[in-house]
């Protein structure tokens, strides 16, 4: 008999985990929290790149479609002293295909295709060991049991207890976004300024980030250290603008246009799980993306959680063996890989919101090609 398998989240990693499976014929109950797809802001852009995100695609059979919505060019990069002098502008060769990006929406809705995800089941508690495999408490009372229930469920997953007793940490360091909308019509010469990919500002603990997504819409992201506690009420709008453009002071005027232009803000603690978080395997149980390994928001996470849903969904299909083996193998493979880069990502964050602003070119001389 078939293995009944969950998943816990509808999230890169869950959908292409369900996505995989669903290819491969494979049954697969999703359970999201949000009520629909549309629930919730899907946020910004991925760059998805060659070796994680789309080797994940290519084995969810998606990678053409993908190529047909990503934006190649979305990988130009800029980089601007405070004074709004230009000190590296990268641009992609026209058949470079290394890590285009995609807005999330976009992601979401190729990924969850012909998928049926049980949404507005919001899991509260999942208990391994029960008599007839692995116990899922829902919000709303209700229980169902599955032989193998895969958290995918973020930074405060509801399925991690399940395996591990660990929390995330803040690492001293918040993003605060906001968003500017039309930005070619509207402000066309922030439209100039951030080019058709990135531009990022670096000065002492802080940076200003504006990243081009589609549809003329365009992220800010405001980056500084401060206590966990010390954030003004992100609804009233003109009290969190007056304190970043008191924060980023003296910095060049088109910089500050970026916050002067955005709408809502969206204060974003950054947390993490530590760099070498694992757990002893519980049979039933596993967890993949920022449930498994959550880390710095630079570029990996999205990735590697695509590539776990992908590799676990494609051992537990096709592999020979049986499937809490498989589980286990891949967990292995998982703690390795998403150990290196979190070891990257938070010496990367380090070097980005550093006194010594030096740190961040230096970052993108060695990530960027030359």
């Amino acid at each position: 008999m078939r293995q009944r398998i969950a998943v816990v989240g509808s999230g890169p990693a869950g959908l292409t985990f369900a996505r995989v499976l669903h290819r491969h014929g494979h049954p697969v109950t999703l359970l999201e929290r949000d009520p629909s797809p549309d629930a919730r802001p899907p946020g910004g852009t991925l760059d998805l790149h060659e070796g994680l995100g789309q080797r994940a695609l290519d084995k969810a059979g998606l990678l053409a479609g993908f190529h047909a919505l990503a934006r190649p060019e979305g990988q130009a990069l800029r980089i601007l002293d405070p004074d709004g002098t230009v000190l590296r502008d990268w641009r992609p060769h026209p058949d470079d295909r290394a890590h285009p990006e995609i807005d999330r929406g976009q992601l979401r809705d190729l990924l969850l295709g012909p998928l049926d995800v049980r949404w507005g089941r919001g899991v509260t508690e999942v208990v391994p060991g029960a008599r007839d495999g692995v116990l899922v408490r829902f919000a709303d009372g209700r229980e169902e049991t599955f032989d193998l229930v895969a958290g995918a469920d973020g930074a405060w997953s509801r399925v991690r207890p399940a395996v591990s007793p660990v929390t995330p940490h803040y690492t001293g360091v918040t993003f605060v976004e906001t968003s500017l909308d039309d930005v070619d019509t509207r402000h066309p010469a922030l439209a100039r300024l951030i080019g058709d990919g990135s531009v990022g500002v670096y000065g002492v603990n802080r940076g200003l980030v504006a990243q081009r997504n589609s549809g003329g819409h365009v992220k800010v992201y405001a980056q500084f250290r401060a206590p966990l506690d010390r954030h003004p009420d992100p609804s009233d709008v003109e009290a969190v603008r007056s304190r970043l453009l008191a924060l980023f002071d003296g910095w060049a005027e088109p910089v500050l246009d970026l916050l002067r232009h955005g709408t809502a803000f969206v204060h974003r603690p950054l947390h993490v799980l530590p760099v070498s978080h694992t757990w002893t395997h519980v049979a039933g149980v596993t967890l993949l993306g920022d449930a498994a390994h959550l880390m710095p928001p630079l570029g990996a996470g999205a990735n590697l959680a695509m590539l776990d849903g992908a590799e676990l969904a494609e051992s537990l299909a096709t592999g020979p063996g049986e499937p809490d083996e498989i589980v286990r193998a891949f967990e292995e493979r998982m703690w390795a890989r998403a150990g290196t880069w979190a070891k990257i990502t938070e010496a990367g964050l380090e070097r980005l919101v550093s006194p010594d602003p030096a740190e961040a070119l230096a970052f993108f001389d060695e990530v960027q090609p030359s």
